[in-house]
């Protein structure tokens, strides 16, 4: 783990720290630490606040990416090597999907990102080598997305071999599950214009029931996921033909 994975975690857990405690926790000097949080703040990953290092609202997608952050890297970085250079795929919304963007935006070679995710589009602006087709619709100020009928007509002229979806539940009679239906319908959309749907997500997810059925097992091919999912969980999956992937 390198010095920003480290600052995330302990203010992941922390909610709030001063500078200088976070200095003193990773023995360098308050100018390095300042010169990190400058760095995750861009990013839009955390942000300071009167001398002290804080965590984004729990309802701000930056929240998420810092929740869980080590796991849903190592998670991106796995199902990265799916994808060739000069690929083109299609990336849903969500923390560890953005994740999986800037791990092809950055180390891979003329990949080109459809996505209705402006908070990806935005997270990955400067890398050069990624061409980013963002499609355009009813914008969510808190997910920063887009969705509804512009989105769905729009997708429906591509065709692409993967896409890549994350999740907010998971349900044993109903699959895999949303919190909001516009976004679900939207994802559902995509999922039509892919010849494979992979989901990202870190194992908590297996342990929450969103309220809107989302994908059906047999319409998933691939799991990228930790270790932290429960056995019998992964047999369940496996057995509906999902191949499962942890890290």
């Amino acid at each position: 783990m390198n010095r920003a994975e480290e600052i995330i975690a302990i203010v992941s857990e922390k909610k709030k720290i001063e500078v200088n405690e976070l200095a003193e926790m990773l023995k360098v000097s308050s100018v390095t630490i300042r010169k990190d949080l400058d760095k995750l703040e861009a990013r839009g990953i955390l942000h300071r606040q009167h001398g002290f290092a804080v965590l984004n609202k729990q309802d701000d997608i930056n929240y998420r990416l810092a929740y869980n952050y080590d796991l849903k890297r190592k998670i991106a970085k796995k199902a990265a090597q799916l994808v060739k250079d000069g690929e083109t795929v299609m990336i849903e919304s969500g923390s560890t999907c953005a994740l999986l963007a800037e791990e092809l935006a950055y180390n891979k070679s003329d990949v080109t990102i459809i996505t209705n995710s402006c908070f990806i589009a935005s997270y990955v602006r400067k890398a050069e080598s990624v061409k980013v087709i963002l499609i355009g619709g009813e914008y969510q100020k808190d997910s920063q997305v887009n969705v509804g009928p512009l989105v769905k007509k729009v997708i429906s002229e591509f065709r692409v071999d993967k896409l890549f979806v994350g999740i907010d539940g998971f349900d044993e009679k109903r699959g895999f599950t949303g919190s909001d239906i516009t976004r679900c319908d939207t994802a559902q959309t995509m999922m039509a214009a892919a010849n494979q749907t992979i989901i990202l997500t870190d194992s908590s997810k297996f342990e929450q029931i969103g309220v809107v059925s989302e994908f059906a097992f047999s319409a998933i091919a691939k799991i990228f996921t930790d270790k932290g999912i429960q056995a019998n969980k992964k047999e369940f999956l496996e057995q509906k033909g999902i191949e499962i992937v942890t890290v």
